[in-house]
């Protein structure tokens, strides 16, 4: 997959992913905590692999581009 997840939004993600992947594992074992979990887990894999499929399909990137005029 082609990388269109920048530094700052991989970084978010991975934070993010990590908390809610515990708040889902030490919730109550009902659905929502299993939804949470899997949320967390989706957000790490994608901030560790630098792409995200839904970018991908919408056409998004938060990769920083070099500044064309070398500035």
């Amino acid at each position: 997959m082609k990388e269109n997840v920048g530094t700052v939004d991989r970084s978010l993600r991975v934070v993010f992913g990590i908390a809610l992947f515990f708040v889902g594992w030490l919730g109550s074992s009902g659905a929502l905590s299993t939804v949470i979990l899997v949320i967390g887990l989706v957000l790490i894999v994608t901030g560790l692999m630098s792409s995200c499929p839904i970018y991908s399909i919408l056409g998004k990137s938060t990769v920083e581009q070099p500044d064309p005029r070398g500035h």
